[in-house]
C-alpha cells in the first residue's frame, strides 16, 4: 500500500493531516453517503467498489474518503495530482495496476483535481477503467458535468459532498484539541464561542478550521501548562482578516447584492469596494465570477454583448489565477460592467415567454416547423408548407412560427441604450419585411 498511509508520527505533520481520519467510524459528516445502511457504505465495507467521483468543496473529505477507502478494501492505493502529475506519471501507474492485476491485486488510482487534467488526459484513463485494470476515484471542487469527459463520466458513479456544518466543523474541532491535550500532556481550555468563530470563518472546510486553530495555540502561550483561549482573544488573532465573514450567512448575501446592485446603478467604485469586501473575507473567487456572468446577461444583454464574454474570460483567469492574483481579473470585469449600458431586456424576454410555455404547454409545434424523418412524418405533414428562407432574396419571409394560440406575441423589446438601440431599429425594419410580404398575399 502507498507510503502515504504510514502511521508513524512527525511532529511538524500540520494538525489537519495527524487529524486525519482513519476509518469510516471516525469520518465526520456526508451522513447521506456513510450512513450505516447506505449503498456506498456498504460498497466500501465489502470490498466491491467501482469507478466514482468525489465533488464537492474544499476540505469536506473527499481525498480523506479516498484514503479510507483504500484503507478498507483489498486495492494498492495509488494517487495522481492534476497539478504536478504528467504522461510519464501516468505510463507508470498504468503499468503497476497492469502487473498487480495479473497477481490478483487491485489497484485504486485517485485522482486529485481531475478537472484540472485536459481532454487527451482523462481519455487515457478509459480503456483501463474498461478493462478493470484501475478503479478510479476522482476529487473534483467544479461540476464534472462540465469538467469531466462525458465518456469518462458515464463509467463512473458522481458522489456529491456538502459542505460541513457547524455542529460538524465543532466536533472535528473538539477532537483535535482533545488528541492535542493527550499528545502534549496539557490542558487546554477553550469556550464555546470560539469554537463558533473558528467553525464559521471556515465556512464547512474541516482543513481551515484545524489550521487556524493550528495558528491560534501556536501564539497562545502555556502557562502551568494549560492554555487559555477566549473568544476575545480568538478576535484579536483574527483581526488582520475579515474572517468572520460567514460565506453562507446574512452578510454574504448582503454583499454579493450590494456588488450587483453597484454594478446596475452604473457606480464602478462601490462595485469595486463590495468585491474587495467579499474577496478579502476569503469568498470563493469562482462564485463571485459565476454572478458576473448573470449578470452580464440580465443586466447588460445586447446593449453590449462584449459583456457576456468579458465575465467568462473573469472566470478562466480566476480559474487559472486562484487568489491573491485573480483580484485585478475580477476588478477589470466588474468595472466594465459597471460602465456598459445596461438593459434588462433578455431577462424580461424570457420571464415572459416562461410564463406562456408554462401556460401552453400541451401546445403542439406547428407542422410546418416538424421535419419529416419518416413516410409517415411526410403523411402526417411534418414539414410541410415550410418556407427554407435562405431561399428568399431578403432571407427572410412572413411564415409563422409560434403556435396559433401566441400568434404576434412579443417577448424581446430591446432598450434604446448601447447596441439594442440599433437592434430595435433592425427588428422594425424586418417586420416592415415580413407586412410587406404579408400584404402582397392578399393581392
Amino acid at each position: 500500500m502507498d507510503n502515504l498511509f504510514s502511521i508513524e508520527e512527525n511532529i511538524y505533520r500540520p494538525l489537519a493531516e495527524k487529524m486525519r481520519p482513519q476509518t469510516l467510524d471516525d469520518f465526520v459528516g456526508q451522513e447521506e453517503l456513510l450512513g450505516k445502511d447506505s449503498p456506498l457504505r456498504q460498497m466500501i465495507e465489502h470490498d466491491n467498489i467501482s469507478s466514482m467521483i468525489f465533488w464537492g468543496p474544499p476540505g469536506v473529505g473527499k481525498t480523506t474518503l479516498a484514503y479510507i477507502i483504500a484503507r478498507q478494501t483489498n486495492s494498492v492505493f495509488k494517487r495522481l495530482s492534476a497539478v504536478t502529475s504528467g504522461v510519464k506519471d501516468i505510463k507508470d501507474i498504468i503499468n503497476e495496476a497492469e502487473f498487480n492485476k495479473v497477481n490478483g491485486k487491485k489497484t485504486i488510482l485517485f485522482v486529485d483535481e481531475i478537472h484540472r487534467f485536459n481532454k487527451a488526459q482523462q481519455d487515457a484513463f478509459l480503456p483501463y477503467v474498461e478493462n478493470g485494470d484501475i478503479i478510479l476515484i476522482g476529487a473534483t471542487t467544479e461540476n464534472p458535468s462540465f469538467e469531466v469527459n462525458s465518456a469518462l463520466l458515464s463509467r463512473s458513479k458522481v458522489y456529491v459532498l456538502k459542505s460541513l456544518t457547524t455542529e460538524n466543523i465543532i466536533k472535528i474541532l473538539k477532537r483535535a484539541i482533545l488528541s492535542i491535550t493527550k499528545e502534549q500532556k496539557i490542558t487546554i481550555n477553550i469556550d464555546e464561542e470560539s469554537l463558533n468563530i473558528i467553525a464559521n470563518l471556515s465556512s464547512g472546510d474541516a482543513r481551515t478550521s484545524l489550521n487556524t486553530l493550528e495558528n491560534i495555540l501556536n501564539i497562545t502561550p502555556l502557562k502551568k501548562k494549560t492554555k487559555n483561549i477566549n473568544s476575545s482573544q480568538v478576535k484579536k488573532v483574527l483581526q488582520n482578516k475579515t474572517f468572520l465573514y460567514d460565506k453562507k450567512g446574512e452578510e454574504h448575501y448582503n454583499l454579493i447584492s450590494a456588488l450587483h446592485k453597484s454594478m446596475r446603478n452604473s457606480d464602478p467604485d462601490a462595485a469595486i469596494y463590495y468585491l474587495a469586501r467579499m474577496l478579502e473575507a476569503g469568498e470563493d473567487p469562482l462564485y463571485i465570477a459565476r454572478r458576473l456572468i448573470r449578470f452580464a446577461s440580465e443586466d447588460i444583454g445586447l446593449a453590449n454583448p462584449s459583456a457576456l464574454p468579458q465575465a467568462i474570460a473573469a472566470y478562466d483567469a480566476s480559474h487559472y489565477n486562484g487568489m491573491p492574483e485573480c483580484n485585478v481579473n475580477l476588478t477589470q470585469a466588474v468595472v466594465y460592467l459597471a460602465v456598459s449600458p445596461k438593459s434588462n431586456s433578455l431577462y424580461m424576454a424570457y420571464e415572459s415567454a416562461k410564463k406562456d410555455a408554462i401556460a401552453t404547454a400541451d401546445e403542439k409545434v406547428p407542422l410546418n416547423l416538424r421535419n419529416a424523418v419518416t413516410k409517415l412524418d411526410k403523411d402526417l405533414g411534418y414539414g410541410e408548407n415550410y418556407e427554407y428562407s435562405q431561399n428568399y432574396d431578403l432571407k427572410m419571409t412572413d411564415m409563422e412560427c409560434l403556435p396559433a394560440k401566441l400568434k404576434d406575441h412579443k417577448y424581446y423589446h430591446p432598450s434604446r441604450f448601447g447596441k439594442e438601440k440599433g437592434i430595435e431599429e433592425e427588428l422594425k425594419k424586418i417586420e416592415n419585411i415580413k407586412n410587406s410580404l404579408r400584404n402582397s398575399k392578399k393581392f
